[in-house]
């Protein structure tokens, strides 16, 4: 089950990215940016992101040469951090963003896939076959890098591109206190499922027999 997970979230990733890639520039430029502006604005969202670190996992797992390509992505302990930040994704956009906008066609058929299809795959395949005890807690302040670092790229480029990738991150529209209060949400619900997955990390690791490894 643990290796038909890996294969489906290889592909569905893949095959989601990519099509976002194919529709978003082309909407993009139509909308007034020039090509590299676009290609920018594709990788501007926390969404595809995190859905090329999950590819990158499923990629180093499934294969030696996948492997060869991606090794630190095979590590437990990044793996466990990728299974929280897709979950966030998920949550955030389930709880805030869904409802901000109509996609249609393709658009709805991606918006599906990056959303809520890749990221039950990749927990689910964590959960089965790639949760083994070995976190620890320092490693929240490892993962805690990723989202902060997002948020700090977000926010440096909004005045200079005129545009954030999330309404809730809108400095000149909502302003700084209230994108503060939503940065601050976001991150405590990103430290809870680290917790959270630390703990269900353990507990799948006594469950197969592992040796526990000191939390620290």
């Amino acid at each position: 089950m643990g290796r038909f997970l890996q294969i489906a979230g290889l592909v569905i990733g893949l095959i989601a990215l990519v099509l976002q890639f194919a529709i978003t520039i082309p909407a993009s430029m139509a909308a007034g940016r020039g090509l590299f502006g676009s290609i920018v604005f594709y990788f501007s969202f926390f969404t595809v992101l995190t859905n090329i670190a999950a590819v990158m996992v499923h990629a180093a797992l499934v294969s030696p040469a996948g492997y060869a390509w991606f090794p630190a992505f095979a590590g437990q302990r990044l793996r466990a951090g990728v299974a929280v930040a897709i979950t966030l994704v998920f949550i955030v956009y389930r709880t805030v963003l869904a409802g901000l906008w109509q996609p249609q066609g393709l658009f709805l058929l991606c918006d599906i896939l990056l959303h809520y299809i890749t990221p039950l795959i990749f927990v689910l395949w964590w959960l089965i076959a790639g949760a083994d005890g070995t976190t620890r807690w320092r490693d929240i302040s490892w993962w805690m890098i990723y989202p902060l670092a997002y948020l700090a790229y977000a926010l440096i480029r909004a005045p200079f591109a005129g545009e954030v990738p999330y309404p809730f991150l809108d400095v000149a529209r909502n302003g700084a206190a209230s994108v503060a209060v939503s940065a601050l949400g976001v991150t405590a619900l990103f430290i809870g499922l680290s917790v959270l997955a630390i703990l269900i990390d353990h507990g799948a690791g006594g469950l197969r027999g592992k040796p526990a490894t000191r939390m620290g």
